[in-house]
């Protein structure tokens, strides 16, 4: 059995150290045999980007050993050697602003010029090192320069809270840049990754004749893992995995499906994140791993300041131009901000072009629990209320689990949510109340990000009831009523009639009831019925 390439994104060391490389050489062959030469793609974060720039980095090596056995080796592809310019962006220091950002540049083109034998003595300037290496670098050579920038909006993505500073780093990045199109002669091949396409950045206003496959249909595959894949290469994992979760095979590729697959880059193909995948098939434990690879702490806080739901971004309908060109960083909108940084993904649209949703259990919990932990954070101290809640589901114990509902409820700083309340009815176009819909998406919220299976509006022939939630093997169907004019006791037996007249319990075994009513007015849940 092969090893898991986890955390292996060099291409030579993955073909030489016996591990798993899922071949997209064929994608890769349609891409270098074009002919345009210049190419750009966004991804999100750990999605396999540096892996595919050492790709094509040993493609135009001409190192064909490590290629024997994929795809391209079966077609016509010509094995040259070119002269190889790799920048990686997500090197460049940020921490000293923009003198940071320009001394990172002249390293890192010096570092490359050295290997490349070009002198750059008597030169000043990051721009005019990048120009003086490709033209001589091409001369030296009698070939043309290959170019590979991996992450190029990494230094200006730093500062997206602080846009002064932002507009002075995409100025230094876009003189630097600047110089691939100028230098394009000297140029065989140009390949760029980053995070985003924010149009000012400095690429799309200089480098007008980048190639953009971001949206193409033929490489919405090119980066993730597809399900034919997975069974393809990794087989043998998921039996071991299999083994230890106790459960067949077949369970267990559905719940990782549910976990970890969904992301879309191109309306119609769904992957797989390949790190939250392999971090998966070495600790066979289902956990949010891809959230917490990055900085959890800048999503949180670009939340809270802003004080978003989870839900107020399902279902929202975009067009093709959103997905292609979705404005600059600091004014962009939250849907916006989250569809790039790959929170949020594409669906077929209901009345537009795409539609936004999560693309998977992981990333709603790992979105929910920084909404939860937002509104338990009271004066600087955070109220755990994880542990109660779970100690009250496991129990059975409705009164318990009434009381850290309540203690969830009291702090909700609920004046500064109802426009995103406002937001999410009217996009849904529900029937139900802004109040109803802010108590409802809470407390989904909650559950999901203490790890509890939560679904909202589960229907059967009869209607939808609010919530689903089920931990240990134990379903809990619960339906919610706003009470006012002291009428709680009464809206909380309408919730219990509704659901048995419903039958909304049908479906599942031995499924506890539970009826609330929540008093507007002390937003807390003052009566509740239990069955």
């Amino acid at each position: 059995m092969k090893q898991l390439p986890t955390g292996l994104q060099v291409f030579e060391y993955i073909r030489t150290s016996d591990a798993v490389y899922v071949d997209k050489t064929s994608m890769i062959y349609k891409i270098v045999s074009e002919p345009r030469k210049q190419f750009f793609i966004s991804r999100p974060r750990r999605f396999g980007k540096t892996l595919l720039c050492w790709t094509l980095n040993a493609l135009f090596s001409g190192k064909r050993e490590l290629f024997e056995g994929l795809a391209i080796s079966k077609t016509n592809w010509v094995w040259e050697s070119y002269p190889i310019i790799h920048l990686d962006m997500s090197k460049v220091c940020t921490t000293r602003g923009t003198a940071g950002v320009e001394d990172t540049l002249v390293w890192q083109t010096k570092k490359v010029a050295d290997e490349l034998g070009v002198n750059l003595d008597g030169l000043t300037g990051s721009e005019v090192m990048l120009a003086e290496v490709i033209i001589e670098v091409s001369k030296k050579r009698g070939k043309p320069a290959v170019v590979i920038i991996d992450e190029y909006d990494k230094p200006f993505l730093d500062f997206y809270d602080k846009p002064l500073m932002a507009d002075e780093v995409r100025e230094v990045m876009r003189g630097y840049y600047s110089q691939l199109k100028a230098n394009e002669l000297h140029m065989r091949f140009l390949f760029m990754t980053g995070i985003s396409k924010f149009t000012k950045a400095g690429v799309f206003s200089t480098l007008n004749n980048l190639n953009d496959l971001s949206l193409v249909e033929d490489y919405g595959a090119l980066l993730g893992y597809t399900e034919e894949e997975l069974t393809e290469y990794f087989s043998e994992h998921f039996e071991v995995a299999a083994k230890k979760q106790n459960m067949p095979v077949v369970e267990l590729v559905e719940k990782v499906r549910a976990f970890y697959n969904g992301h879309c880059f191109d309306g119609e193909q769904k992957v797989y994140c390949p790190f939250s995948v392999l971090s998966f098939l070495q600790s066979h434990q289902f956990l949010n791993f891809w959230i917490h690879s990055g900085s959890t702490k800048v999503i949180a806080d670009y939340m809270k300041d802003r004080n978003l739901t989870v839900e107020q971004f399902r279902g929202m309908q975009v067009s093709r131009d959103f997905a292609s060109s979705p404005g600059e960083i600091e004014t962009a909108p939250p849907e916006s901000f989250f569809y790039q940084a790959g929170y949020l993904t594409l669906r077929e649209g209901v009345s537009d072009d795409f539609s936004l949703d999560y693309p998977n259990v992981e990333v709603l919990n790992s979105m929910s629990e920084l909404v939860y932990k937002n509104m338990a954070q009271h004066g600087g101290d955070f109220i755990d209320l994880r542990g109660p809640l779970l100690r009250a589901l496991c129990d059975g114990d409705s009164e318990f689990f009434i009381e850290t509902l309540n203690r969830l409820l009291a702090g909700i700083p609920y004046n500064d949510y109802t426009d995103a309340a406002k937001q999410g009815v009217r996009l849904k176009n529900l029937k139900i109340t802004t109040q109803e819909w802010l108590y409802r998406s809470t407390i989904l919220a909650f559950f999901r990000g203490c790890g509890v299976l939560a679904f909202g509006e589960m229907h059967n022939n009869q209607g939808g009831s609010d919530m689903l939630v089920t931990h240990k093997n134990m379903p809990w169907i619960i339906e919610i009523k706003i009470a006012k004019d002291n009428d709680s006791a009464a809206k909380a037996e309408e919730a219990m009639a509704q659901i048995n007249n419903r039958q909304y319990d049908a479906p599942y075994q031995n499924a506890k009831k539970l009826a609330i009513a929540i008093n507007d007015e002390t937003r807390q849940i003052e009566e509740w019925v239990v069955l």
